[in-house]
């Protein structure tokens, strides 16, 4: 289990991470979500050691994250640290050989993980030649190559078509099947409403919230939707309904006032006395929604 406790990072005056906490516990997928500057990358690569933080830990299983457990992390950087001149399938056996394989299974891996990808007919290409969501899925494979312990990916299904987001899930999927943590960036809110088991949403260097996304979702306000036939404007007369929206025959209405379950029966009985009700849910709000309130 990955935990973060207290991770800080100054850059002079500026404070880019603010005491950031959250745990990424064995076999989930967790989200991490924020706008540009939010501080997401900066703890990634505090996470892998590539900056040391100004305070707080990363902790491993229960203890301070050493060099040899950092080199059981799979990590896929902002930047893309792979070498443009180089053949792909050579420079994935390089890299899966300084992560502990021989030759001959870093080789067998790459091949595996670059023909899932579609790319086993160009294995002696040069990764220049590559479009851009091709080289993402190199970037991909090179980050699960050692068969890590730990998955760290910033943003990885930018450029990646939905084919290709596919067979990411999947490959991640297999990944948290075996208990990996796997903790992901991303500015796709439905991928990652889709797909995570907790997110964690970050604001100016600071954690706004985290939770599932039920959980999230859940925080803000639940209205109901009411569709009756004929016109629904006899709702502003209820007591302690607060009438969001009417038009027509559809209602929208706060029931926070009195929105216990009599309340809302309240509102379905006076519907059912006034004739058909087609409609009468609750209406949640989406993960967007709660993330633009929670950043503001």
């Amino acid at each position: 289990m990955l935990r973060i406790d207290g991770l800080t990072r100054r850059f002079g005056d500026t404070v880019a991470v603010n005491d950031v906490e959250f745990m990424v516990p064995r076999g989930t997928m967790t989200g991490f979500v924020g706008g540009n500057g939010a501080g997401k990358t900066t703890t990634m690569r505090m996470i892998m050691g590539v900056l040391q933080p100004t305070a707080g830990r990363v902790l491993w299983n229960g203890h301070e994250a050493t060099v040899a457990d950092r080199r059981t992390f799979g990590y896929m950087p902002e930047e893309r640290g792979l070498y443009p001149k180089q053949a792909i399938l050579d420079q994935l056996v390089y890299l899966g050989r300084l992560q502990g394989r021989s030759a001959a299974d870093a080789r067998r891996t790459a091949t595996d993980l670059l023909d899932r990808f579609g790319l086993g007919e160009r294995l002696n290409d040069k990764l220049e030649s590559l479009s851009l969501g091709n080289q993402q899925r190199v970037q991909i494979a090179a980050a699960v190559i050692g068969g890590p312990e730990l998955l760290v990916l910033d943003e990885p299904f930018s450029g990646l078509d939905p084919v290709a987001v596919d067979s990411m899930v999947d490959l991640l999927r297999e990944h948290t099947t075996r208990g990996v943590p796997v903790l992901f960036s991303s500015h796709q809110l439905d991928l990652v409403e889709r797909l995570c088991d907790q997110l964690v949403v970050l604001s100016r260097g600071r954690v706004v919230a985290q939770g599932t996304v039920e959980d999230l979702r859940r925080r803000g306000r639940v209205l109901h939707r009411l569709v009756v036939v004929g016109d629904a404007g006899w709702v502003r007369d209820l007591p302690g309904v607060h009438v969001v929206d009417v038009d027509g025959p559809t209602a929208l209405l706060d029931l926070s006032g009195g929105g216990s379950p009599a309340g809302t029966d309240a509102v379905l009985r006076e519907a059912m006395a006034r004739g058909s009700v087609r409609e009468f849910a609750e209406v949640v709000p989406t993960l967007s929604d709660i993330y633009r309130e929670v950043t503001v």
